[in-house]
């Protein structure tokens, strides 16, 4: 069975937070580094939570929106971490397009789940 595409972006998104998080200098490791990380792994286990969830829509709506709400929040700590210096311009941009893919998929598996159980 093929993984969700919503999941793999995530993944993605969350190894790129990994890798680029490791360069980001001490100072910021135990606030805006771990903040990203942590972000980016609640993201996924709230999408996996989600694709678990069979007969319980609202459970199932519940996580994914936590996952929407945690990677809007993602890409904000991620602004805050360019402008802080904790990552570079270039870093920030491909954070920023990797978040927009994961929001724009949890926005349509979203979608796509009030039409299939609220029909």
């Amino acid at each position: 069975m093929s993984e969700l595409v919503v999941i793999t972006k995530a993944k993605d998104l969350c190894s790129y937070i990994l890798i680029v998080t490791e360069k980001s200098p001490k100072r910021f490791r135990w606030t805006l580094v771990s903040r990203m990380q942590n972000l980016a792994l609640d993201i996924i286990e709230k999408i996996y939570g989600a694709n678990e969830v069979f007969g319980e829509y609202n459970k199932r709506l519940n996580l994914q929106h936590e996952a929407l709400t945690a990677t809007k929040l993602l890409g904000y700590i991620a602004m805050l971490s360019f402008e802080q210096g904790a990552i570079l311009q270039k870093q920030f941009e491909q954070i920023t397009k990797k978040v927009s893919d994961v929001q724009n998929l949890l926005g349509a598996w979203i979608k796509s789940d009030r039409t299939r159980f609220c029909s």
